[in-house]
């Protein structure tokens, strides 16, 4: 089963649904922002996706830059940060069994349905 970790106030997640809905294909929506994510279900996904957990982050949130950007952070405090605060998690997340990808841009969603 496909799913997208959406959030449905951002334009490029909105975008992200629309392929998946045009494409017909049968997903299930995860508003992270509401169902946060724990720690084990981020490490999953950041290893599907094959990234590392700073390449998740969206580092022009406030919270980022204030309370993160410049500091020296392990990949476990990094992930503690996006667990707190799931506004810094790049969106929309994509997963297809063992595939993942970034929806950005969208049209990468294509590559994995």
């Amino acid at each position: 089963m496909i799913k997208i970790y959406h959030n449905p106030r951002c334009r490029k997640s909105r975008e992200g649904l629309a392929i998946l809905e045009d494409a017909n294909k049968a997903f299930d929506v995860i508003k992270y922002l509401e169902d946060q994510l724990n720690t084990n279900e981020l490490k999953a996904i950041i290893s599907k996706l094959g990234i590392t957990p700073l390449e998740l982050v969206r580092k022009n949130e406030a919270i980022w830059k204030s309370d993160y950007k410049g500091k020296t952070l392990t990949d476990a405090q990094i992930i503690e940060a996006m667990v707190k605060h799931p506004k810094l998690i790049e969106r929309p997340i994509v997963i297809n069994g063992d595939k993942a990808v970034i929806g950005r841009p969208p049209e990468s969603i294509l590559n994995i349905i």
